[in-house]
């Protein structure tokens, strides 16, 4: 039904000129601005994160993002190449259909403008399946841009569980995927794909790496430590989990970040005073805590939280996770270094020079992002080139723009996402040849 409904919204939607479009986006822009404190109490109810987090990570910056590509659809070009004589050859870019997208949980609203973005500017319909855990706010914006002039059928909402998803990217209507999500799911949607030759474009897992070098700022470096592992519960596929340490600064990097650790407020997800709300659910709470208690089991010694955050009144039994570090006992071979946790946990360790260091680093199955630290402009390029990560900040942590493209390497997935570049996923080129002669005789 969904698709069914995408195919007709594609053949209306592809007929608006650039502007058109343009114009009907950013519309939808000022109308998801109009509904914000709606969209944003919502928001914390479906996720468990925190209030003022959902304003200035989650809704504002996807906001930006979709407004970004509304008026980005009025740029994408052709070109025109010359031939031989008068003749010449040139291109068009052209919508590939119908976009089926499917969404993590963690960042439900803001990833879902982010596709929207990307499929709408090129002329594209979407059919968007939000996680089962996460339902509320896809159909509300839906609703939004209907409101706002979007033709019917060119966003559609379907709902379900992982299922759902895997029935969605295998339809036969379905001309590009779109996937945010774990590694074993995007195997089995990558397998639905497959027998329809669709393209598809897969943002994926991390367990991203931090040096800190000797000479960086020490207290900027704790302080996008603690934004690398906390925000949203730490359930980011980017987070920097793993901090790698010089030496020479190990012991004073530790005690600073603990010390910033300890000043984030954990409670109320609804209170705007509070830093770190609730993980999304009792399987994902399991997950994590299973993760630190083995990680103790296997020897690695915990610094700093650990346990099971109990709060009183409405919140009591609440899946509160205690921001939580390790440190000492770690081996770059241990499971709470190699898989990605999904939740408030960071791992920090010592290393003795820039090769080991980048080294370390890149010894992980996934590509996401990473960071180095240093106040050496020439290191710092040097250790970003040589990351096998699809981003890399130098001297900060988690930061997107909607001109940067991001993506990973490796298990992280493929594709990108954000920018112009992400465009081109959503497109197809055709190439079209202009003859202005007469055809060569042949046989002469």
């Amino acid at each position: 039904m969904g698709v069914r409904s995408a195919r007709e919204g594609h053949l209306a939607w592809r007929g608006y000129t650039a502007m058109e479009r343009s114009r009907v986006m950013r519309d939808c822009a000022q109308l998801l601005r109009e509904r914000r404190e709606e969209l944003a109490v919502r928001e914390v109810l479906d996720t468990g994160s925190c209030l003022a987090e959902i304003y200035g990570a989650h809704l504002d910056p996807g906001f930006d993002i979709f407004e970004y590509y509304a008026n980005a659809a009025t740029s994408i070009e052709g070109s025109q190449m010359p031939i031989a004589g008068d003749n010449f050859a040139y291109t068009r870019k052209e919508p590939l259909g119908v976009v089926g997208a499917v969404i993590a949980w963690n960042y439900p609203v803001h990833m879902t403008l982010w596709k929207l973005g990307m499929a709408l500017a090129t002329g594209n319909s979407i059919v968007a399946k939000p996680s089962e855990k996460t339902p509320l706010n896809t159909t509300t914006l839906a609703e939004i841009f209907v409101e706002a002039g979007v033709p019917k059928g060119v966003f559609n909402v379907v709902q379900g569980d992982g299922q759902v998803g895997t029935w969605l990217s295998g339809h036969p209507g379905v001309n590009k995927v779109s996937f945010t999500g774990s590694v074993p799911t995007a195997r089995k949607v990558l397998q639905s794909c497959a027998p329809n030759i669709v393209p598809a474009t897969m943002e994926l897992g991390g367990k991203s790496p931090i040096v800190v070098f000797e000479d960086a700022d020490v207290e900027n470096a704790a302080r996008a430590a603690v934004i690398a592992n906390y925000f949203t519960q730490g359930e980011v596929c980017t987070n920097g989990t793993r901090i790698y340490v010089q030496e020479g600064i190990y012991e004073q990097f530790l005690e600073r970040f603990i010390e910033r650790t300890k000043m984030l407020r954990l409670g109320d997800p609804l209170d705007e005073a509070n830093h770190v709300g609730a993980v999304i659910d009792r399987k994902q709470f399991d997950t994590v805590m299973g993760y630190v208690e083995r990680a103790k089991a296997a020897g690695a010694e915990c610094v700093l939280g650990g346990e099971r955050a109990v709060l009183e009144g409405d919140l009591a039994g609440g899946y509160f996770v205690e921001p939580t570090i390790f440190a000492g006992g770690l081996a770059d071979d241990m499971e709470i270094i190699r898989e990605e946790v999904f939740g408030p946990v960071a791992c920090v360790l010592p290393f003795k020079d820039e090769a080991e260091g980048v080294r370390r680093a890149n010894d992980t199955d996934f590509g996401l992002a990473a960071a180095v630290f240093t106040r050496d402009v020439g290191r710092g390029h040097r250790v970003a080139h040589a990351r096998e990560a699809g981003t890399v900040w130098i001297n900060n942590f988690n930061l997107f723009f909607p001109n940067v493209p991001t993506g990973g390497y490796k298990n992280s997935g493929f594709g990108r996402e954000l920018g112009m570049a992400a465009l081109d996923h959503y497109l197809q080129t055709k190439s079209i040849y202009v003859e202005t002669g007469d055809v060569d005789a042949w046989p002469k």
